[in-house]
């Protein structure tokens, strides 16, 4: 029997989870061995940060440790980026505006790697990756095949990709590409950081101001899982078309909205949670973070089975109220 090995340290739940076998892929080259296996024998873990580990793993891990940053473009105006899927993502963004290059500042401190970012499609105080994403290199896992998919070719959507669908465990990325600009166009009109910003009286604050604001407003409001186990958002906002949503606003007319260009609404989930009274609830060891109640977090000793019962509850409970089936944004991992 292969000595069981603990993957505590790869997930930010913090869940004592054990799994049979872990590779860290540092070049593409290390993927050879994995060329045409079945798919479902293997996970593509980048930090562990979007995924619920049960308590055993069965599928064979595949660590991306695919590094590196280098400028394939430049400008007066802008610069193309390459960078190794297996960089931290907040690290990248530090970088990017320490080097006067813009446009993703305000997805400062989410967690992850920068190979996990297109899969979900990041997004955050009114910026998604989508609008400086170029394409991004990998491999087609079945037969080794060397893949570049651009925004299209990705099917780039409100927290999704189709990695999420087609693509689901069969690619591994291992770089992707983005432009970023070298002019500053500040973007701050989006909730919390408009806030922020008015109450100091800024009016055209600095990339690198919103970087900072942003990490300060997501520390004040998410718990840091190196403190307190959590994947950040466990659940996605809910997209609902127009018919939908007035019904929905007939008997909540209180309900927070925001209009998306196609017509349909987005609900903040977390409003959805809260008002169902699970916003700071706990079951054990397992809990609704009281500030912010798209968070699930782990108190101490909880595991996976257990959040995921937990999460279940919430779902059924916010479905009976409003008719809604939430959508979890993390992968659960057994």
């Amino acid at each position: 029997m292969p000595t069981a090995i603990s993957l505590k340290e790869f997930n930010s739940f913090q869940l004592e989870s054990y799994g049979k076998e872990i590779h860290f892929i540092k070049s593409e080259s290390d993927l050879i061995p994995f060329f045409g296996r079945n798919p479902n024998d293997y996970y593509i873990l980048g930090e562990g940060s979007n995924v619920l580990m049960m308590s055993e793993i069965n599928k064979v891990i595949l660590k991306n440790d695919i590094r590196g940053i280098e400028i394939i473009h430049e400008s007066p105006e802008d610069v193309t980026l390459r960078i190794g899927a297996g960089e931290n993502w907040h690290e990248f963004v530090l970088w990017a505006v320490a080097h006067n290059y813009y446009g993703i500042e305000n997805l400062s401190l989410i967690p992850g790697s920068v190979g996990a970012a297109p899969v979900q499609n990041i997004g955050a105080y009114g910026t998604e990756l989508s609008e400086v994403f170029v394409r991004l290199e990998g491999l087609h896992l079945k037969d080794g095949k060397k893949m570049s998919l651009n925004k299209i070719g990705c099917a780039l959507g409100y927290r999704d990709s189709i990695f999420k669908h087609d693509l689901k465990g069969f690619f591994f990325i291992s770089y992707i590409h983005l432009k970023l600009s070298k002019i500053p166009r500040p973007r701050i009109d989006y909730g919390d950081l408009k806030n922020y910003f008015a109450s100091k009286g800024t009016l055209n604050p600095t990339p690198e101001e919103i970087s900072l604001a942003v990490i300060e407003i997501r520390k004040n409001k998410l718990p840091d899982p190196k403190i307190l186990g959590n994947s950040g958002s466990f659940f996605k906002n809910k997209i609902i078309t127009p018919s939908e949503f007035e019904a929905l606003q007939g008997r909540f007319p209180d309900m927070p909205f925001y209009a998306q260009e196609n017509g349909d609404y987005k609900i903040p989930s977390a409003w959805l949670i809260e008002t169902c009274g699970f916003k700071g609830k706990k079951s054990g060891d397992v809990g609704c973070h009281d500030k912010q109640a798209l968070v699930l977090v782990n108190y101490g000793t909880a595991n996976g089975e257990q959040i995921l019962a937990f999460s279940e509850e919430i779902m059924e409970a916010v479905f009976q109220r409003f008719g809604i089936q939430l959508e979890r944004e993390v992968n659960i991992l057994s």
